[in-house]
């Protein structure tokens, strides 16, 4: 139950500028899997569940030397899915406020699906945990992050029993050794943090510009097993001393001056976009 959807809409209203943070609840409503615990996972990919190879232990850089199909079956399946996933109705819903409101934003994610990308944000947003829509180079022979369509990538290959992969594996377009996505694994001393420095760049630029103005945070979809968004959501929110929105149907708990949804991405967008915008001015 939303108790205070009126003040929350006045927010909105009242702000000059809106940065979204976004954990891995923000694409469930796309249909996305979020991972949630080892049978979240493993009713995802069975294969592993047989295996007992949990989401910690898949998403480790040392697949793609021991098994380097296994490890591009696992992430070419997720690149598949993302792309084959339309952003739902909220990217959008939040693209037409800043655009009627004429408000500056930012986003800060730690998905790695591109769907932010699909919708709008190029220059202003900040993937921390990296993107599979990006690859970088296994021999770091000097390659610079390339994005994924250079690999001229449409469509894995992957047997649905085993998990492994069928495709070409990607390579790199410099020295022709293996590619892997530029995303931040666990246990991953070889992520090339390159482009992420870039988008983080802007991001401490775009703060200096507009954290002294009324600034309001919006995160969606960050949860506790890794607090990567809500940490950064929760010491942005102390330092600019601004308002901010917590959405989140399970980890949806806050202090006194952080205002909770406990409710779902796609359901707390529409339940503002209702109010901000009611459906006369709609017609």
């Amino acid at each position: 139950m939303v108790t205070n959807l009126n003040l929350i809409t006045s927010m909105f209203r009242t702000c000059d500028a809106l940065l979204i943070a976004a954990g891995a609840g923000m694409g469930v409503d796309s249909g996305l899997p979020d991972f949630r615990g080892k049978e979240g996972f493993w009713k995802a990919y069975p294969p592993l569940a047989k295996l007992k190879i949990s989401f910690e232990e898949m998403a480790n850089p040392r697949w793609f030397k021991e098994n380097p199909k296994l490890a591009w079956g696992f992430y070419g399946h997720r690149y598949n899915l993302y792309q084959n996933t339309n952003p739902h109705a909220g990217y959008f819903m939040l693209r037409e406020w800043i655009n009627k409101f004429q408000l500056p934003s930012f986003v800060f994610t730690s998905n790695v699906d591109g769907h932010f990308t699909q919708t709008g944000w190029t220059d202003s947003m900040f993937e921390c945990h990296g993107s599979l829509m990006h690859l970088q180079c296994m021999n770091s022979c000097g390659q610079p992050v390339w994005p994924m369509a250079v690999s001229y990538v449409r469509d894995f290959k992957i047997c649905p029993d085993t998990i492994i992969c069928k495709s070409k594996l990607p390579t790199c377009p410099n020295c022709e050794g293996l590619a892997r996505p530029n995303i931040l694994m666990f246990s991953d001393f070889y992520w090339d943090p390159s482009l992420s420095l870039i988008q983080e760049k802007r991001l401490h630029q775009w703060l200096d510009q507009h954290g002294d103005k009324k600034l309001l945070i919006l995160e969606i979809g960050a949860g506790l097993s890794v607090p990567t968004v809500r940490s950064f959501c929760e010491g942005t929110r102390q330092e600019y001393d601004c308002d901010m929105i917590r959405v989140n149907p399970r980890d949806s708990m806050s202090d006194s001056v952080i205002h909770s949804m406990p409710i779902g991405a796609l359901d707390a967008i529409n339940l503002i976009n209702d109010r901000l915008f009611p459906f006369e001015e709609r017609k």
